[in-house]
C-alpha cells in the first residue's frame, strides 16, 4: 500500500528523519522548561504546520491548550486524532472555531487573562492569493491588517512567548503574499519590547492542505491530470519538521529572532519530479502531454493500467519566484547553535509608527471604492524598497 510519510522520506525530503530529531534530544531539558505547566494558545491550529506544532509541544505537557481556528470541520478531526492518539492530553482542552480577529475572539482572550505561549498559525500563504484587489485585501487583511489587533490584545495581557510563521519568500519578496510576512516580522517585532516575538521563514511544507502535492494525490483520486511548473525549484519540510521547527524557535529563540532549516541547495526539488515520483511510487508510468487540454482529453479515456497523463511546463503565473533564500545581505546569522538550524541575530526593533503609518495607508486605500493592486503595490514598495513584484498577468487559478 501507499505510504505518505515513507513518499516524502524517501522522495521528497530525502531523509529517514526529522532533521531536527538532534536539536530536540540536545534541548529536551530547555524545551521542557519552556512548555510544561504552561498554557497555551494557538491561533490556526488546525492547519498543517499549527497541528504538527501542536503535537510536538504535547510531548512537553503543557497545563492547558486553546487552538482557536475557522475550519471548524478541520478543528473537530485535530480534536479526534488528537483523543485517538493516545498521547499527553493537557486537562484543559479548550478547541474553539472562530476568527482570531473577531469580538468572540477578544471576549474568550480576556476571560482567560492571557496565555502563556502564544503561536499565531493563521496567514494567507498562497501566491494565488493576490489575483486581483479582494483577494490581496483578504491576504493584507489577515496578515497584516488584523494581526496588529491580535498584539494590541496581547498587551493587554503579554505572554511569556509570541511566535508566527514567516516565509523564504519573505527574503527579497516578488509576490504580495511574501511581502505580507515581511511587513509581518516588522510589525512584531514593533512590538518586542512588550513582549518576546519570535517567528521562522522556512520552506515548502511537503503535502501541506492546500499545497500543489497534496493537490496530486486529490487528482488521482479522482482520476484527474496532474499539472505542475517544471521550472520552480523549492526547500521542503515534512510536516512533522514544520511543527517542530516552530516549536524550537518559539520555545528556545530570543527575542526577534528568527529561525530556518539549513537546507543546502542540492536539495531543492521541482514539482514535476514530484509528481512523477508520486506517480512512480503508485504503479502508474508516465505520459506527458503537450498541454492542459491535451492531458484533460485523455485523462476521460484513462483506465487502469495505461499511462497517466502529466503536463509539465515552465511557469508564467504572478509572483512566483524561481528560488528560495532564506536571509538576504545585511543579515547576521548564527549557524552554530543548532545542528539543523540557522539562526538571524540581533534584528533592530523596527520603527512602530512607520509599520503602523503602512497599516493604515493600506486600510485607507481598500476603503477607497477604485482602489487597485497597482497600488497596493505602490504602497508597499514605499515601504519595502526592494520589493520587486513579478506582475505577469496570470494567476494560478487559471491552471490546472
Amino acid at each position: 500500500m501507499f505510504n505518505l510519510e515513507e513518499f516524502i522520506s524517501a522522495y521528497v525530503t530525502k531523509r529517514p528523519k526529522s532533521m531536527f530529531e538532534a536539536d530536540i534530544y540536545d534541548n529536551r531539558e530547555g524545551l521542557s522548561e519552556a512548555i510544561a505547566g504552561k498554557s497555551v494558545l494557538v491561533i490556526g491550529g488546525a492547519g498543517s504546520i499549527g497541528s504538527s506544532f501542536i503535537r510536538a509541544i504535547l510531548a512537553f505537557h503543557p497545563s492547558e491548550l486553546v487552538v482557536a481556528d475557522t475550519n471548524e470541520n478541520a478543528l473537530t478531526e485535530l480534536t479526534r486524532d488528537l483523543r485517538s492518539s493516545g498521547s499527553f492530553m493537557p486537562d484543559i482542552y479548550l478547541p474553539y472555531p472562530m476568527d482570531y480577529s473577531s469580538v468572540t475572539f477578544r471576549r474568550m482572550f480576556r476571560a482567560h487573562k492571557g496565555f502563556d505561549i502564544v503561536a499565531n498559525f493563521s496567514a494567507h500563504k498562497h501566491v494565488r492569493s493576490e489575483k486581483d484587489i479582494y483577494s490581496v485585501e483578504a491576504l493584507l487583511r489577515n496578515n497584516v491588517i488584523n494581526a496588529k489587533g491580535l498584539l494590541d490584545l496581547l498587551e493587554s495581557c503579554p505572554p511569556q512567548t509570541y511566535f508566527c510563521v514567516s516565509t523564504d519568500k519573505a527574503a527579497n519578496p516578488v509576490n504580495i503574499m511574501g511581502a505580507s510576512k515581511r511587513i509581518m516580522e516588522d510589525l512584531i517585532f514593533s512590538y518586542s519590547s512588550s513582549f518576546p516575538v519570535k517567528t521562522a521563514r522556512f520552506a515548502n511544507v511537503a503535502f501541506s492542505n492546500g499545497s500543489l502535492p497534496q493537490g496530486f494525490l486529490e487528482r488521482i483520486n479522482r482520476g484527474q491530470p496532474l499539472s505542475a511548473p517544471s521550472d520552480v525549484k523549492r526547500y521542503f519540510v515534512s510536516p512533522q519538521e514544520s511543527g517542530q521547527i516552530c516549536m524550537l524557535s518559539a520555545m528556545l529563540g530570543a527575542n526577534r529572532a528568527i529561525f530556518f532549516p539549513k537546507l543546502e541547495e542540492q536539495q531543492m526539488m521541482t514539482f514535476d519530479r514530484i509528481a512523477e515520483g508520486l506517480l512512480t511510487s503508485m504503479g502508474y508510468e508516465v505520459d506527458r502531454c503537450g498541454s492542459d487540454f491535451e492531458a484533460i482529453e485523455k485523462s476521460k479515456k484513462w483506465e487502469t493500467g495505461m499511462p497517466y497523463p502529466v503536463h509539465f511546463s515552465p511557469s508564467d503565473t504572478s509572483g512566483e519566484k524561481a528560488f528560495e533564500e532564506f536571509y538576504v545581505e545585511g543579515e547576521k546569522v548564527d549557524p552554530e547553535r543548532f545542528r539543523s538550524l540557522g539562526v538571524i541575530t540581533d534584528k533592530p526593533v523596527p520603527d512602530k509608527a512607520a509599520v503602523t503609518d503602512l497599516i493604515t495607508s493600506l486600510d485607507e486605500a481598500f476603503a477607497c471604492e477604485h482602489c487597485s493592486k497597482a497600488e497596493i503595490v505602490n504602497i508597499i514598495r514605499a515601504y519595502l524598497p526592494n520589493f520587486e513584484h513579478m506582475e505577469t498577468g496570470k494567476s494560478l487559478d487559471g491552471k490546472m
